[in-house]
């Protein structure tokens, strides 16, 4: 099966990127080019939603592992989503799992970077001032 890559933004700070079919020796070249791609345009916060993946090999989790390193480079980083069996087996066996964050859906993908409300911040200033 091919692999399919579709690209969108779910939020201003982040870029998903959709994976589906096989991430193998013959696929993993495109996967790679599209995170290389995006890192030279400027997204260092990428989700790899790989809830469509079918088969991932050890080429795969080098290019994974590359883009992690790209994104790092830029003080970034790289969450994957995925809740298939198979596939977090690869990610726990390889000790991959505590390199990656990994979570259920994007929207948990998101909501683990999501920045605090302003309100928190304003509150934090008006304890300091009322202690003087």
């Amino acid at each position: 099966m091919d692999l399919t890559l579709n690209v969108y933004s779910d939020s201003p700070e982040s870029t998903v990127v959709a994976v589906g079919g096989e991430i193998d020796v013959y696929s993993a070249p495109k996967l790679r080019e599209k995170l290389i791609s995006l890192v030279e345009s400027g997204s260092y916060h990428l989700i790899i939603d790989m809830e469509a993946v079918e088969f991932l090999d050890s080429t795969g989790l080098g290019v994974l592992v590359g883009g992690l390193k790209r994104v790092r480079a830029h003080d970034g980083w790289i969450d994957l989503v995925c809740t298939q069996g198979r596939i977090l087996r690869i990610f726990r066996i390889t000790g991959l799992s505590r390199v990656f964050s990994i979570y259920d859906s994007v929207v948990d993908a998101l909501a683990a970077h999501a920045q605090p409300p302003a309100a928190d911040a304003a509150d934090g200033a008006e304890g300091n001032a009322s202690a003087e």
